[in-house]
């Protein structure tokens, strides 16, 4: 994952909460229902859980309150300042979706929130090779991300957001890593996983992938 990402995330670390709380109207719909969607991913993460991407520990903290025991990785140390305030009770180490420590516990569930899409499709494909290893037998990959289901709902999503004034969003969806579904699915079953999605709002889909026995 590029550096640039990395300086982003300390910029952003101070205001992530306010964004992802529909403060920022440019993104109100991107994290529309944020707090329920990580609710689902929460509940349906099985212990121990190692997740991706923590940012300011939000869905850490609900799976915790889950009584269950998570490994976090987050590459920017802005992000794990605030994530260790907020969840002491998880490992929070550094790290990124390639690159991160050696845990000895069997790994049930690999989870992230709005982050994936910070791999470009190369990186996607190695990423999921090294969870399948990871992961015990029938262990699962929960992810929630932006997504295209094709080609034709991309161009809607930026023509709407140019139509709205909202050139950054617009920009981000020409320019990041967002996947289209159909990629997505193969990359996932090309190693083995069996792939469900379900869109849970204009922007956001569940993505799970559970790993054969």
């Amino acid at each position: 994952m590029g550096i640039e990402f990395v300086d982003l995330f300390d910029q952003w670390a101070s205001t992530y909460d306010e964004t992802v709380a529909g403060n920022d109207p440019e993104y109100r719909e991107v994290f529309s229902g944020y707090d329920e969607i990580l609710g689902k991913l929460a509940g349906l993460a099985q212990s121990p859980v190692m997740e991706f991407g923590v940012g300011t520990a939000n869905l850490t903290r609900k799976i915790i309150q889950h009584n269950k025991v998570v490994f976090g990785i987050e590459p920017s140390r802005e992000m794990r300042k605030i994530a260790k305030i907020k969840c002491p009770e998880a490992g929070i180490y550094e790290g990124d979706f390639l690159n991160y420590p050696t845990l000895v516990a069997p790994i049930r569930s690999i989870v992230s929130s709005f982050a994936f899409h910070h791999l470009n499709s190369e990186e996607k494909k190695e990423a999921i090779r090294n969870y399948k290893e990871l992961l015990e037998p029938e262990g699962e990959v929960i992810f929630i991300d932006t997504l295209f289901k094709d080609e034709s709902y991309k161009h809607t999503l930026i023509k709407n957001a140019e139509e709205q004034g909202y050139s950054k969003l617009a920009q981000d969806l020409q320019e990041e890593y967002y996947p289209y579904l159909e990629d997505l699915k193969e990359m996932f079953v090309k190693e083995g996983f069996e792939v469900s999605f379900q869109q849970l709002n204009k922007y956001a889909w569940l993505i799970r992938a559970k790993k054969g026995e």
